[in-house]
């Protein structure tokens, strides 16, 4: 049996990297008509984020600099902070109560899909 070298182990570690499973820490926080997404969702160097579901369905996604606006995606380069106060914000709509754990569901570029428990923080 012959041994992989070096070039073929950094090829494959790449390609591992680069499609690294997501996962998120996140929670929500209650604003004006639903909640703003706050954490931190980890993905492949090359990755977006390409959609949020909720049980009210599908959140939006939204640059925000100078002015919020809808996009398709976000891009995420290994780590993405979200929060109301980072350039790019997710926005899902509904009711939330502090303490209410919401289920959401993310999918990325790549069609993998990523589902998450969300703790609504206080105001």
């Amino acid at each position: 049996m012959r041994r992989a070298g070096p070039a073929v182990l950094l090829t494959l570690l790449g390609a591992a990297l680069a499609t690294r499973v997501p996962a998120a820490q996140v929670g929500l926080r209650p604003s004006f008509g639903g909640a703003v997404l706050e954490g931190r969702i980890v993905a492949g160097a090359d990755d977006e984020l390409t959609g949020v579901w909720s049980a009210q369905g599908r959140a939006r996604l939204l640059k925000c600099a100078p002015r919020c606006e809808a996009v398709q995606a976000i891009p995420v380069s290994g780590t993405l902070l979200m929060s109301a106060e980072t350039p790019y914000r997710v926005a899902v709509g509904g009711e939330f109560r502090p303490g209410q754990h919401v289920k959401l569901t993310l999918r990325f570029k790549n069609m993998q899909v990523l589902n998450v428990d969300a703790l609504v923080n206080r105001p």
